[in-house]
């Protein structure tokens, strides 16, 4: 009759324990579709990030090798990898500590550390002001057409 309990209590636990593993933590990404908000008339619409959480960026270890897209990665072009977006997808990613936005093309999967939300590219890491550290807090949000020639980088100051 004990055995019996402690096996019951044993498997009340374990699922009670897997469940508190599966909610995210604060380091993880927080999903919300992009859903725009009711605003007074003459004021600008806000829309809802695609993504908020932790980014880091990827080097010359990886320098010429294949992304998931097929093409060799280049640690100055401003692309990222993102484990669910499509590839070729466009990625506005703003720098939530300073401001700084760039929007990027998603060209590789990844990241593989839990937690992260996207890898990006040095240069990309570069202008977002990433500086000396090697993880930001990033807002992504999905674009739908490809940044102008006139804009490469795309860099601006948004204001939240």
């Amino acid at each position: 009759m004990r055995g019996h309990i402690a096996h019951i209590l044993a498997t009340v636990l374990m699922v009670v324990s897997l469940g508190a593993a599966q909610r995210p933590n604060k380091s993880e990404s927080v999903n919300t579709r992009n859903k725009a908000s009711t605003v007074a008339p003459g004021k600008t619409a806000r829309t809802k990030p695609y993504q908020v959480g932790t980014a880091s960026w990827y080097g010359s270890y990886f320098q010429g090798r294949a992304t998931a897209s097929g093409e060799p990665y280049d640690m100055y072009d401003l692309t990222a990898a993102h484990p669910t977006l499509p590839l070729g997808s466009w990625v506005r990613v703003t720098n939530l500590v300073n401001g700084r936005a760039v929007v990027v093309r998603i060209n590789d999967r990844g990241p593989i550390v839990p937690g992260r939300i996207i890898d990006l590219s040095y240069n990309t890491a570069r202008v977002l002001h990433f500086g000396s550290k090697g993880l930001q807090r990033v807002r992504l949000d999905v674009v739908s057409n490809r940044p102008t020639s006139t804009q490469p980088e795309m860099i601006a100051t948004l204001q939240y």
